[in-house]
């Protein structure tokens, strides 16, 4: 089995999935069982206060909000087993087409975790802060690996050797 078809930005991409598809999921199955609870929990403890204290959301806005918030960690955890079941056919990775299932996850995640920093930086969760610039790092930095690393390249062999073509001279006699 030859291991080059696996680049860099594939393996950080993997790395990333294992790390966010069990975490995200607990997160959101927690929104998803108690919305409010949920939502007071350490990944989302500053969006909840920044909708109740500046947004002054109502508690039936805060649980909508809670719902979308959820809804949108599984459409990234959704993006990330997507990628990582793209990943295990060597006909697909070779390609480059689990790119787009690992860009999209990156893509919504990083607007997420981002949003989320903005909220925690904005009520003073210094914890909040931290959780969320990591994982900001981590979505950004293999987007960045993902768009400085070239294309994959193969080998190409041609299928058969084509016969040379003969001479062909109009008009002329070949022979004078």
């Amino acid at each position: 089995m030859s291991t080059n078809s696996w680049r860099i930005s594939t393996v950080n991409g993997a790395l990333l999935a294992l790390y966010f598809i069990p975490a995200w999921t607990l997160v959101a199955f927690r929104i998803m069982v108690s919305p409010v609870h949920g939502l007071y929990d350490l990944p989302n403890v500053s969006v909840a206060i920044f909708l109740s204290d500046h947004l002054h959301f109502a508690s039936m806005n805060t649980v909508r909000f809670a719902w979308l918030l959820a809804l949108g960690k599984m459409t990234v955890v959704a993006f990330f087993a997507l990628f990582l079941i793209m990943t295990t056919r060597a006909s697909i990775r070779k390609t480059g087409g689990c790119d787009e299932a690992l860009g999209m996850a990156l893509g919504i995640g990083s607007l997420i975790t981002f949003g989320s920093m903005v909220m925690a930086s904005q009520v003073g969760e210094v914890a909040a802060v931290r959780l969320h610039a990591t994982e900001l790092l981590l979505l950004l930095g293999t987007a960045i690996l993902m768009t400085a690393e070239p294309p994959f390249q193969r080998e190409t062999t041609p299928a058969r050797e084509w016969p040379p073509q003969p001479e062909i001279y109009p008009y002329s006699n070949p022979s004078s």
